[in-house]
């Protein structure tokens, strides 16, 4: 069974059709997304950090170590996510990417433009979160 976790929007410059695309793509980009059901910021920050392992080597792992700690602290700082409550990861070029919760920056950005695509490859990677998720982000889901 696949459990709707969140729903989640990407937007970018301009339109995307295929992961290399994306992380290719120069410009500002927003990954939004919206709980579906209760869940523990800790489990959050855990799912991210997998994510990125799988999808990136140890070596840009451990380049972009401090960053990703920032990541874990945002999510796992918050007790647990509400149906409806709302995050998100911004990148802007230059300045690195901010994290959101409920629309409030939480924080200076971190990163550069390499952390941003791994953090982007958690679901557009080759092992990506969820390949259904993946496709529909990059509108490849053509009914």
């Amino acid at each position: 069974a696949i459990f709707k976790v969140y729903d989640m929007g990407l937007y970018t410059a301009k339109k995307v059709s295929s992961p290399a695309e994306l992380l290719a793509l120069p410009g500002p980009k927003r990954l939004q997304f919206t709980a579906l059901r209760e869940l523990p910021g800790t489990d959050l920050g855990r799912l991210f950090l997998k994510g990125m392992g799988d999808n990136s080597t140890k070596e840009q792992v451990q380049r972009h170590a401090l960053s990703s700690a920032r990541l874990i602290e945002v999510f796992s700082g918050r007790s647990k996510m509400l149906p409806g409550e709302s995050f998100a990861m911004e990148y802007v070029p230059g300045k690195g990417t901010t994290f959101y919760i409920l629309g409030k920056a939480q924080g200076a950005p971190v990163g550069d433009d390499e952390f941003f695509q791994m953090v982007m490859k958690i679901w557009v990677g080759d092992s990506p979160a969820d390949s259904q998720l993946r496709d529909a982000l990059l509108g490849l889901d053509k009914e």
